[in-house]
């Protein structure tokens, strides 16, 4: 009797996945009965890859519609939440970080930063009041729990104390960075990317007249730097030894060097393509103690985004394992390669 009870469940799961439900028409995926559209899907990834990468294949193009379409799934999830907890941003919201994303341009540039990713103005506002909301949910459910104690400063201090022993002295540095190479995984907050040596040039050129004209260096990185793994931080490289600024190029170290805590460099031509330094301090060779308030906000920084990190996995899955989600396109791409076989 058990292997005809096996058999029948097996029978039963069969039919099961046989009689799954068609997806409606023009769907990508549903959130708990909510529909992203594929219109949806395909105008945010237009807007996050504006220029496909060179040479890039059906298959890759795919992947990055999967990555994008979870991204919205996931956004969908905490939106829902934020909604049930009267979290939703307000105009006022949209309309503060709005007026801060237009104003280091002139209206035909902002025009043509739009264009350039196919938007309007009512689509950027509407993706950022989803982010404006997402983030007011994050920071009630999340970051606003998060303590980082004295006791967990020291212990981390005493766990790691000699890397904050320094061999010889460092340089804090930013740096934005333009590239003559198309890359695809280019983050910056404008989507922006040279295509060629001569928009790279003119770029960099164009970035270092703000920052002569006062512009803020930070600003400027997290909208317009090249460099995926700084762009988002501002530029901020971290402390860097002297002895590595000497090993890339000789004449580089004496340029940091020479530059005072908050200088900025001339537009550097390196093999990448075109960059810009800022020293932000210099740190002498040496023991840095506990009491130090530099070292302390540093601990503090790491400690409070390993938390931060682990808390948003978690939650994102938590939100996941509460809701009904159907990935259609997933669904269309497995069935397909199903079929092929």
């Amino acid at each position: 009797m058990r292997i005809v009870w096996v058999s029948v469940a097996a029978l039963s799961a069969f039919v099961t996945l046989s009689c799954k439900r068609s997806p409606p028409p023009n769907v990508a995926a549903e959130v708990n009965n909510h529909a992203i559209t594929y219109a949806e899907l395909d105008k945010t990834y237009t807007s996050q890859y504006p220029q496909p990468a060179e040479g890039s294949s059906d298959d890759q193009v795919m992947m990055q519609k999967l990555d994008v379409l979870s991204s919205l799934i996931n956004s969908e999830l905490l939106l829902q939440r934020a909604e049930k907890l009267g979290l939703t941003a307000v105009d006022a919201d949209v309309d503060t970080e709005f007026n801060k994303m237009k104003a280091p341009y002139t209206k035909e540039e902002f025009d043509r930063q739009l264009a350039a990713r196919k938007m309007t103005v009512e689509d950027l506002k509407s993706q950022l009041r989803r982010q404006l909301t997402v983030d007011k949910l994050i920071n009630k459910e999340i970051t606003s729990h998060i303590t980082i104690t004295d006791a967990d400063v020291a212990n981390f201090y005493n766990a790691n104390r000699a890397s904050f022993n320094l061999a010889e002295p460092q340089v804090h540095l930013s740096q934005i960075v333009t590239t003559a190479v198309p890359d695809a995984n280019v983050r910056n907050l404008k989507n922006s990317k040279a295509q060629n040596d001569t928009e790279a040039k003119t770029k960099i050129l164009d970035i270092e007249a703000r920052l002569k004209r006062g512009d803020d260096f930070a600003m400027l990185a997290q909208n317009y730097s090249e460099d995926p793994n700084t762009a988002a931080n501002g530029g901020d490289m971290g402390f860097v030894p002297e002895s590595a600024l000497e090993r890339a190029n000789p004449e580089l170290r004496k340029m940091v060097v020479a530059l005072p805590p908050g200088g900025v460099s001339p537009v550097i031509h390196t093999q990448e393509g075109y960059r810009i330094l800022k020293v932000i301090s210099k740190e002498p060779a040496g023991q840095r103690e506990l009491n130090d308030p530099r070292v302390q906000q540093s601990i503090r920084e790491t400690l409070m985004n390993r938390k931060d990190n682990l808390l948003k996995t978690a939650y994102y899955e938590m939100a996941r394992n509460n809701a009904k989600v159907e990935n259609y396109l997933a669904r269309g791409i497995t069935d397909g390669a199903v079929k092929t076989k």
